[in-house]
């Protein structure tokens, strides 16, 4: 052990992250000390809404577990009133789903809802991981399921991808399916109003989308569809800047994705009691006030660390990269402090190293202003991080 921890310590000294090291020491571990939780969303009225067509009536404050490994906390979110728990096959590499699992084990089955996502490559691939995710929730059926990631028509529309969501369904494996998207969300949105298979999307959606006037519209259109939509990245990507130590407030983010009656519940990740006790007491007070209103304009014109996936970078690059993707591991390392998840998402795109280290000039533009080189510069130097420095 000491041995395993000396070589850590060096490797963090030394290794090309350099001070990107710093990544590492804000990371949250489960092994946080219990601290009491006033259930501030138990002090008023909760309030709740219906999930489009189904039969799930929701508190608007759900618990997005993609971080979370403290049985705990998600114990703790239980006892405080959240109902609704959403998890991914992939996430943790299957480990969040057991620890939901060892969890809910012991709750009334009638007492909680879970989504669960699982990548759609074939079929027989989907049934065969939702089977493996469903026995480690240690459940028969989860009340959501989701094809995880879809970022366009043809995606969503993909006959192999919703008739293994329907077989799923007829199999009572799951209540309702659904897809989820982060990227090129328009699109995605039209193809689910237009199909009128699924019953249910979980959509990024916050104050900082430069399409969130469009988004807004097309929301209003899918819940009038009777489609029941969940938000997600309402936290805009955590942190206002890398390494800036100014954290979005989480209340005035989550409060303006919720006042779109529109959005039925909001899955904000919750890592820690303090952040459980922020999203609780919105549940019961979604009302801005000017401190908060102030704020969330300022931050509306500053660079931040959420990219809206829109695509036109990638158009203007020569070497076509998946840019987009890219900034998402800048924010997984950065905003949320998930380096793992970082170099996952990059070595899942065959991203090994800077692939713009060999250009002259970019021709890269991007909507939002970020700089593009520097960032890929910055967040591919993950992908030559060892696992075991990681978990």
């Amino acid at each position: 052990m000491k041995n395993n921890d000396f070589n850590r310590r060096t490797f963090l000294k030394t290794s090309l992250l350099g001070t990107a090291g710093a990544l590492f020491a804000n990371k949250m571990t489960g092994a946080e000390s219990i601290k009491s939780i006033h259930a501030e969303g138990k002090q008023g009225k909760i309030v709740k809404r219906k999930l489009g067509n189904t039969d799930l009536e929701l508190p608007v404050v759900s618990f997005g577990v993609m971080r979370a490994d403290n049985p705990n906390l998600a114990k703790a979110a239980l006892d405080a009133g959240i109902e609704h728990f959403d998890t991914a096959h992939g996430y943790q590499n299957g480990n969040n789903e057991k620890m939901l699992g060892e969890v809910l084990k012991d709750y009334p089955r009638n007492s909680f809802t879970i989504a669960t996502k699982v990548p759609s490559r074939n079929k027989e691939e989907f049934l065969k991981n939702l089977d493996i995710s469903l026995e480690r929730l240690q459940m028969d059926h989860v009340e959501i399921l989701y094809s995880h990631a879809v970022s366009s028509r043809d995606q969503v529309l993909s006959e192999e991808v919703i008739d293994a969501l329907k077989t799923a369904k007829s199999q009572g494996k799951t209540r309702y399916i659904g897809v989820s998207t982060h990227s090129n969300e328009p699109e995605v949105i039209q193809a689910v109003i237009d199909g009128g298979v699924h019953d249910v999307i979980l959509v990024a959606y916050n104050f900082r989308q430069d399409h969130k006037d469009e988004m807004t519209r097309l929301i209003e259109e899918a819940s009038k569809a009777g489609i029941g939509v969940v938000a997600m990245k309402t936290q805009a990507g955590g942190d206002l800047e890398a390494d800036s130590g100014t954290k979005m407030p989480n209340q005035a983010a989550l409060k303006w994705a919720l006042n779109n009656p529109n959005v039925h519940t909001a899955i904000p990740g919750i890592i820690n009691y303090d952040e459980l006790n922020e999203n609780m007491a919105v549940m019961n007070d979604l009302d801005l006030n000017q401190e908060e209103e102030n704020f969330l304009y300022a931050a509306s014109f500053e660079e931040g660390l959420y990219c809206n996936g829109c695509q036109e970078c990638t158009e203007t690059c020569r070497k076509q990269l998946p840019i987009p993707d890219m900034m998402r591991a800048y924010m997984y390392a950065y905003g949320y402090r998930e380096v793992k998840k970082a170099k996952d998402e990059l070595i899942a795109r065959g991203i090994q190293d800077d692939p713009c280290k060999d250009c002259t000039d970019c021709t890269v533009k991007c909507k939002k202003g970020f700089k593009v080189p520097r960032k890929i510069a910055d967040i591919t130097r993950v992908a030559q991080v060892p696992d075991d420095f990681l978990v």
